[in-house]
């Protein structure tokens, strides 16, 4: 469990870094409608990397499956029908990307001069959505198959190229122009194209007993069938979770610059928290997975059990340090300038640390489930909790009043604010976790064909 949870901990830090620094580097030198425009811009990226999740997370639960039974080539024939369906969808996407930025930055509420910072960072963006592709894809083959440590070195990789041209061009580091804004987003985009770039050398070569070559990217009915089959309500899953995220923002951005900023700040901080139960979740997905294609049913549990007491372990210290530290790691993204920001966030951080615990749970138990091919009831979980709780709540306890959508009803609501908005994100947390609990413990996860 840890040589697979490890690598991917220390590969999400990596990944992470790369939006903690924009998020430095934007509130240090640049203003709110920056921090702001960051905020939404990095949910918009998340979107279009959560479209390939489709096919991520039914490439890992079969690549995984296959290996743990011994079938290689079954496992090399789900990684090229994969990369196939990922071809196409990167298209769509790109060019969805291309057309409809801008409405979505509008449908999201933003206002003010955020608005236009956000539509130029997606525009330059956009052009690397095929590589993020290969890099999202891949790497979820390679997990399959048990490789973490590909995943690590490419992410330090993106990182360092992230980190080296956004501060370079938003400083005018040498003889390099003084970019400012543009240059953050430049940085990203490099970041992205290199790591995607990495991947398909790494498939080309051969990796873990991977590989990719260009007859076996022909489309396999069957086998494209059973991806399916698997990956759509696992993506799904995850792309309610980025649209329901997006809807929750879209609410806290009526509430102006200053909370979408402070909204994006905790964020960052509250994200440190929960790379743990990401690195668990996926050791978690890739042990169940293999166990199960073994017919071992009784490691399969035991193996989650283990994640879940590691990781969530260590999602609770982090809670801890955010609690009571809050103010503190709030002022590290901001400069003296912006420490409105930093007061407007510290709240938020004491609100969410109270729901890492249940948040531990959704997340490490819903990676077993997804691993294990039973990816239908975590979509079930995640739209109750946000539908059903977290977007109404968000609305009710943030905004002063707010109009029902279709009736036209206006509704008094108890103006809290974003901490109001945050406090129905944990409610939503809570609920989720009873009702994952509940799927594990009953054990059809165990039953399911992949």
């Amino acid at each position: 469990m840890l040589r697979l949870a490890m690598p991917v901990l220390a590969e999400q830090v990596l990944g992470i870094m790369v939006w903690f620094s924009d998020r430095l580097l934007t509130g240090h030198y640049l203003g709110h409608s920056h921090i702001a425009a960051i905020t939404v811009s990095a949910y918009v990226v998340w979107l279009m990397h959560g479209v390939f999740s489709v096919l991520a997370v039914g490439a890992t639960a079969m690549v995984a499956r296959f290996v743990g039974a011994g079938q290689g080539e079954m496992a090399r024939r789900v990684v090229h029908q994969a990369f196939f369906l990922g071809g196409l969808l990167a298209v769509v996407t790109t060019v969805a990307g291309a057309l409809w930025s801008d409405q979505l930055i509008a449908a999201l509420n933003l206002s003010g001069d955020a608005a236009p910072f956000a539509s130029e960072y997606l525009y330059l963006i956009v052009p690397v959505i095929p590589l993020i592709m290969i890099m999202a894809v891949g790497i979820a083959c390679l997990r399959g198959a048990g490789d973490m440590v590909s995943g690590l070195v490419v992410m330090g990789i993106v990182n360092v190229v992230n980190v080296v041209v956004s501060w370079s061009l938003v400083l005018g580091f040498g003889p390099l122009p003084q970019l400012g804004w543009t240059g953050v987003a430049i940085g990203t985009a490099s970041g992205f194209a290199v790591g995607g770039l990495l991947i398909a050398w790494l498939m080309l070569r051969g990796r873990s007993g991977l590989w990719i070559r260009w007859r076996g990217l022909r489309p396999d009915g069957d086998l494209i069938r059973r991806l399916l089959w698997i990956g759509l309500p696992g993506g799904a899953d995850t792309l309610s979770i980025i649209g329901c995220q997006m809807w929750f923002l879209s609410v806290i951005n009526q509430l102006g610059e200053l909370a979408t900023a402070a909204h994006g700040v905790a964020i960052t901080i509250e994200s440190l928290a929960f790379l743990p139960g990401v690195a668990f979740q996926m050791a978690a997905a890739t042990l169940a997975g293999q166990y199960l294609g073994a017919l071992d049913y009784h490691k399969a549990s035991r193996s989650v059990l283990m994640a879940l007491l590691v990781g969530g372990g260590l999602m609770l210290v982090s809670a801890a340090i955010i609690y009571t530290q809050a103010y503190p790691l709030a002022k590290i993204l901001v400069k003296a300038d912006n420490l409105d920001v930093a007061r407007q966030a510290a709240p938020l951080l004491r609100i969410v640390s109270l729901g890492i615990p249940a948040l531990a749970l959704t997340m490490i138990l819903s990676g077993a489930l997804r691993g294990a091919g039973d990816t239908r009831w975590p979509l079930v979980f995640s739209l109750i909790g946000f539908l059903g709780v977290r977007i109404p709540w968000a609305y009710w306890l943030a905004l002063e009043s707010f109009e029902i959508p279709l009736i036209g009803v206006t509704v008094t609501g108890c103006g809290l604010g974003v901490a109001g908005a945050w406090y129905a994100m944990v409610a939503d947390l809570c609920l989720r976790a009873v009702l994952v609990v509940y799927r594990f413990w009953h054990g059809g996860w165990q039953r399911i064909e992949v």
